[in-house]
């Protein structure tokens, strides 16, 4: 294969061991979306010890990753991160490890990009901290939820919080403000989720009998005339399961586009709240090298704290 001066053949070093072929180009690549990294390597313009690869063949130390030239078009670039985006985010990290970082992610900012998204959470921090070879969502958050999310620095954490995760040594607690009364006597959902696209390509989530496993604790925080505020931890980790648990239970959180009443669009217009009033509060882990808890809290958004104050003076 004959080689331009653009190609670069990179090493692997052992805080990339293990790590996929195309999350590997996607920290290399800057600005590269992930459908052009999928084609280049699916053309085999990428090439491990000269040899052609699949996007998801895991990478050994010493390995040599052939980079080809990238020349994006406008239209396929990833946006680069804007002076207010990254000075929100460098104010955002609330916690930092050796191999992990907390960050208290903004509501509005999707946690990666695609599907119209330019750029989401995990490729502007890859812009904003250069100085990170390796940098992973260990889980995720809705793009309208604001608080907690970890993220790991290299391989061998990334796989230790993922275990942490599956096995339940990772709590999530959330400040939620649903519609209504929530009975003090209730202090679990347990129904089946299932997940579903409507015709245009969103996703939503629905109880069925032949969805999965899903149950959330519910506390009462403080209750208002017409809503509450409520804790809520989920046990299992399905997609929108706060959501549609509190909504099956007759009280969707107040600010859901997509599973609030009418009632409760009304009574979140009323407050002034004008987005999704879910927030990650608290995150508790064991730290992947030594296995001591870690537990970081992150206070509730201005914006929140103001729908509160007005739902008090109504009371």
């Amino acid at each position: 294969m004959a080689e331009g001066r653009d190609v670069q053949w990179v090493e692997v070093t052992e805080g990339q061991v293990g790590q996929r072929v195309d999350n590997f180009l996607l920290t290399r690549m800057k600005g590269a979306p992930r459908a052009l990294i999928y084609r280049i390597v699916r053309k085999g313009e990428v090439r491990v010890n000269k040899k052609r690869v699949k996007a998801d063949t895991r990478l050994a130390l010493g390995d040599m990753v052939r980079i080809p030239p990238l020349r994006l078009t406008p239209r396929e670039a990833v946006r680069e991160v804007s002076d207010n985006l990254r000075n929100l985010l460098a104010g955002s990290v609330l916690l930092e490890g050796r191999d992990w970082l907390v960050i208290n992610k903004p509501s509005g900012l999707a946690v990666h990009g695609g599907s119209g998204v330019k750029i989401g959470l995990i490729e502007a921090l890859r812009q904003v901290r250069e100085d990170l070879d390796f940098l992973e969502l260990v889980h995720r958050l809705d793009r309208d939820t604001s608080g907690c999310l970890l993220l790991a620095k290299s391989r061998p954490a990334l796989l230790a919080l993922n275990a942490s995760l599956k096995e339940r040594q990772m709590d999530k607690q959330y400040l939620a403000l649903v519609a209504g009364r929530w009975p003090a006597r209730r202090d679990f959902v347990s129904v089946r989720l299932d997940r579903y696209e409507l015709a245009n390509g969103e996703r939503r989530v629905r109880v069925d009998t032949a969805g999965k496993v899903a149950r959330t604790r519910f506390a009462v925080r403080e209750a208002f005339e017409k809503a509450t505020l409520v804790e809520a931890e989920p046990v299992t980790g399905r997609t929108h399961q706060i959501r549609v648990h509190a909504a099956h239970a007759g009280h969707p959180l107040l600010g859901d586009d997509k599973y609030g009443s009418r009632e409760s669009q009304r009574l979140s217009a009323s407050l002034g709240l004008s987005r999704l009033f879910l927030h990650a509060a608290a995150l508790t882990f064991p730290e992947p090298s030594s296995g001591r808890p870690v537990k970081i809290r992150a206070p509730l958004p201005g914006d929140l704290e103001a729908v509160l104050d007005r739902a008090r003076r109504s009371r």
